[in-house]
């Protein structure tokens, strides 16, 4: 079989058809309104997405709360979101009836700004801390991750993606290092109370077969007593926990999983992957087949960090060109079971339209990212996110953002 015919082949998704192996990840953009409402730049860009044709494709990072976000401009799923989020859906649908769009909830807690936020925590990490949360403040968090998860239905999304990765709320609950004596900390057991909890509550409230939920996980965070590591002060790796993690979410209900690794704001080079030494990306195929096999077949597990296999063109060792694209590994993974979709990351920026212009024949019109990661300088630097390559609008954003705020060294070495 050609790695067209395997990237294009349907695959299940609970009740639901996922027409290739595509999956474009949520890339937080920061061009919400003031209110945390889809702007019209927000709605053409998703209409943009749904027109490249990938199977599934997620809204970016929308905040459960306003009161801690990492973002100024960031989406938010409350209350008053309610009309906007659901007028989001129907100009999507409206471009590709047949995608599954899926929605990404978080919480930022640590990784909250405190220049406009309250930054918290569950355990204070060096260099971020922040107010230490109560039982009752989680509690209460989790109240708001169930209320979002019932607008991301009504709203006509198709499923939720209960963000459990790269730093964010729901890994710093999961991780060794929140040893903390308390309801969400210490043991296993109390550790991911928060995530089993949440996934039952729920399915209870929003009580559809038909509406999906799965997380994004970075199984290694990369860092001593992160996710993935086998003691709260140790970096090796232990992927014990992680399994434990998918296959209990898996009885919860689960039915897919976005494999991840990394936490951005301290491991980077494990998250996005950097041009200089993108064999890291080998590491994400390791992830994703250990959580593969040990999940029910039906479940379907999303693979990541495909965008710097490009077309070939890379620094990748020991492999040819032409067996170290994006389309081969990528096929290669799915054929091996490896896992049953692939991620796109900084490659939907570059080139939304990649899934159309495979179908079509059109691969020599791809563009294909740099992994000049100037993307990420702007979501650092809190300016609207784009790809700065093919985008005028994006590189006239940089040179107004150095102008104002200086350069900013995204180098990851």
């Amino acid at each position: 079989m050609s790695y067209k015919d395997t990237l294009l082949t349907p695959v299940k998704i609970g009740e639901k058809t996922c027409k290739n192996r595509f999956f474009m990840q949520a890339m937080e953009c920061n061009d919400e309104d003031a209110n945390g409402n889809p702007s019209q730049m927000t709605i053409d860009r998703y209409v943009n997405l749904a027109n490249g044709e990938a199977g599934m494709f997620s809204l970016e990072a929308i905040s459960i709360t306003k009161e801690s976000v990492s973002r100024n401009s960031q989406l938010t799923i409350m209350e008053p979101n309610r009309v906007a989020l659901k007028n989001l859906v129907t100009e999507v649908k409206k471009a590709s009836p047949d995608a599954i769009f899926i929605f990404q909830l978080t919480h930022a807690g640590e990784l909250s700004n405190p220049d406009f936020s309250r930054r918290v925590t569950v355990k204070p990490l060096y260099g971020y801390g922040g107010d230490l949360l109560s039982e009752e403040e989680v509690d209460k968090i989790m109240d708001a991750f169930v209320l979002a998860a019932e607008i991301a239905h009504d709203a006509g999304a198709d499923g939720i993606d209960m963000k459990l990765c790269h730093g964010y709320f729901g890994s710093q609950i999961l991780r060794p290092y929140n040893d903390r004596k308390w309801k969400y900390g210490g043991s296993w057991e109390n550790r991911s109370r928060f995530a089993f909890d949440l996934y039952e509550r729920i399915q209870k409230r929003v009580n559809d077969k038909n509406f999906l939920i799965g997380s994004k996980i970075s199984i290694w965070e990369g860092f001593p007593g992160g996710f993935g590591t086998c003691a709260p002060d140790s970096p090796v790796i232990d992927l014990t926990e992680p399994i434990a993690l998918c296959k209990g979410l898996e009885e919860r209900g689960a039915q897919f999983f976005i494999q991840s690794a990394g936490s951005p704001s301290i491991t980077i080079s494990l998250t996005q992957i950097d041009k200089t030494i993108p064999y890291y990306s080998y590491l994400h195929q390791y992830f994703a087949n250990e959580i593969k096999k040990n999940l029910r077949p039906e479940t379907v597990l999303i693979g990541s960090s495909f965008t710097p296999y490009r077309n070939g063109k890379n620094k990748l060792c020991a492999v040819s060109p032409e067996d170290s694209s994006l389309f081969g590994f990528g096929a290669q993974c799915v054929e091996r079971k490896v896992c049953d979709m692939i991620a796109l990351g900084r490659q939907s920026f570059a080139d939304p339209h990649l899934p159309r212009k495979l179908r079509e024949g059109k691969e020599n019109e791809i563009k294909w990212c740099t992994i000049c990661d100037n993307c990420l300088e702007l979501l650092i630097q809190q300016s609207k996110i784009g790809c700065c390559t093919y985008n005028k609008f994006y590189t006239d954003e940089l040179v107004r953002t150095r102008k104002e705020k200086g350069a900013l060294q995204t180098n990851h070495t």
